[in-house]
């Protein structure tokens, strides 16, 4: 697409220097005289702005990294001690913090566009995947920086993701110990994590090298979708592309700027401030924002699917959900690269971006947590005052016949005139009955807004009664439906996968898009309808 060198050097150094190393004439090719769709929109500014994230993140991360500790005793008092004492330590630290977070904001704007404008469709299916490549060593960077503070939430994050590897078939326990180094997080394993979080991003350099070379290869695709056919579809990259990098690079870094200087501590957790304590829970633990969706994902699976348990097939839908983006140049039928121009598919994106957005906040929700008010707990008490008690040992011939026995012994008692029979299972095979008759039977009904304070609430009217008078209460609990956060993220979860693996493949066969322009330029000036 680049057609031949326009390079022409100016100088005698520069005609030796390219001669012997064509540094210069790649710059120029790439950066100035490449040919660049006219119509590329502020979307497409933030590949600059995630070169600019990486290279912070680097520079900052290697300054960090001659004064950490990775040792358990001594990692999150040099993370504090590197704030306080080290200079200009105050800034580096949350540089490097907040620059997490702004690298997978400007990376999550970034794919969002690659998908409403089709940018994985053929002939860039090698760029798409090498991004999705980038993003997964993204993700794996990030979480090995989230555990370096060695605070609660590094910790216990650490051993949440580190044991799940092990619910993987064959391969997950020898990967879980070699990881950790042992058969439990300690020094071993932070020694690992900080290997591995300092050599990834190098890793992640070469592979944005081949993504640039792709995109160089296959061409920028743009809003309209269709490939440059002419010489006005496209304007030099400098100044028409540059000049719109950096205006978006000034803005990005104000917001960067905003949370560095004034709230630098906001996108973290406040438990990850209280050293790692590996005999003290936090309440809940969650990840860093930009993972919570895929959190979410994993804890949505709350049920065994036949051989495959609850946290095998959590492990396989968070995987999947990273992994069916590698095969999506292939799942999407549709021959028109760009949404602008397939209405019912605009639809059904727009509900996509909003379901990652929900999965994002069901990650960082208590999985019972209620998503709507639902009605109070109730449990119906019944109980005798001022009776006899009576108690009875029954066993059964087997276990199978055991139930039908202890009830059948039950009703015989009731039948002799107890008022209520407690049937206390003590064995397999073996119950004891106790049986209350002779007194005044009495009800209450108690509620709560949960089930845990309708448990605390059923224990205050027992004791309010008395052992003595009454030897037993029989509950009858009466649960409403509650929407958790559980069942809202198993909804979304299915959206997540029908969107990648049946809406777009069905839409790409039946929907009718609107026409096409023939070149960019008569994009630009109106003639699609």
């Amino acid at each position: 697409m680049a057609g031949p060198s326009t390079y022409q050097p100016a100088s005698g150094f520069t005609r030796w220097l390219d001669t012997r190393l064509p540094i210069l004439r790649l710059a120029h090719d790439s950066f100035v005289a490449y040919p660049t769709p006219r119509n590329l929109n502020y979307w497409w500014t933030f590949g600059a702005v995630l070169s600019m994230c990486l290279v912070v993140q680097i520079v900052t991360g290697i300054v960090l990294a001659m004064h950490y500790a990775p040792s358990i005793h001594d990692a999150f008092a040099s993370v504090q001690r590197i704030r306080r004492d080290v200079p200009w330590g105050w800034l580096i630290q949350p540089i490097h913090a907040v620059g997490a977070s702004m690298f997978f904001l400007a990376v999550y704007i970034h794919m969002f566009r690659g998908l409403y404008y089709g940018s994985y469709k053929a002939p860039r299916e090698v760029l798409w995947i090498l991004g999705c490549v980038i993003y997964l060593l993204m993700v794996a960077t990030a979480f090995l920086g989230y555990s370096l503070p060695w605070g609660q939430m590094s910790f216990w994050a650490a051993t949440v993701i580190t044991n799940l590897l092990g619910a993987v078939p064959v391969v997950g326990t020898a990967i879980r110990d070699w990881l950790m180094g042992g058969f439990a997080i300690d020094n071993p394993t932070l020694n690992r994590f900080f290997s591995l979080h300092y050599l990834l991003p190098f890793l992640i350099v070469g592979v944005v090298v081949l993504h640039v070379w792709a995109l160089h290869e296959a061409g920028q695709n743009n809003p309209a979708g269709v490939d440059p056919k002419e010489k006005g579809d496209t304007v030099p990259f400098t100044p028409h592309a540059t000049m719109k990098d950096l205006f978006i690079t000034v803005v990005f870094l104000l917001l960067f700027g905003l949370f560095v200087f004034y709230m630098p501590d906001a996108l973290g957790h406040p438990d990850n401030y209280i050293p790692a304590d590996p005999l003290v829970t936090p309440t809940h633990i969650v990840p860093e924002w930009y993972l919570l969706p895929f959190y979410a994902i994993l804890r949505a699976i709350d049920f065994n699917v036949g051989p495959i348990d609850s946290k095998l097939g959590g492990v396989i839908l968070m995987f999947g959900a990273i992994a069916v983006l590698f095969v999506l140049p292939w799942l999407d039928t549709s021959r028109v690269r760009s949404m602008r121009y397939r209405p019912i598919a605009q639809q059904f994106f727009l509900i996509f971006v909003v379901v990652c957005i929900a999965l994002g906040w069901c990650g960082a929700q208590q999985p019972a947590a209620p998503v709507i008010p639902h009605p109070a707990f109730k449990a119906d008490l019944r109980w005798v005052e001022g009776g006899t008690s009576a108690t009875r040992t029954v066993t059964a011939t087997s276990e199978r016949d055991a139930v039908a026995g202890f009830e059948a012994a039950a009703q015989e008692m009731r039948q002799a005139g107890a008022q209520l029979v407690l049937v206390n299972r003590t064995s397999p095979t073996q119950a004891t009955l106790t049986g209350v008759s002779g007194g005044t039977e009495q009800r209450a009904t108690v509620q709560g807004r949960d089930l845990d304070a309708l448990e605390a609430e059923i224990g205050k009217r027992k004791a309010s009664l008395g052992a003595a008078s009454v030897p037993f209460v029989e509950v009858d609990r009466k649960e409403p439906f509650v929407f958790t956060v559980t069942r809202f993220s198993q909804i979304l979860t299915a959206y997540y996968f029908l969107f990648f693996l049946g809406i777009l493949p069905l839409l790409g066969l039946r929907e009718t898009a609107s026409r096409v322009p023939d070149t960019i330029a008569k994009s630009i000036r109106g003639g699609a309808h």
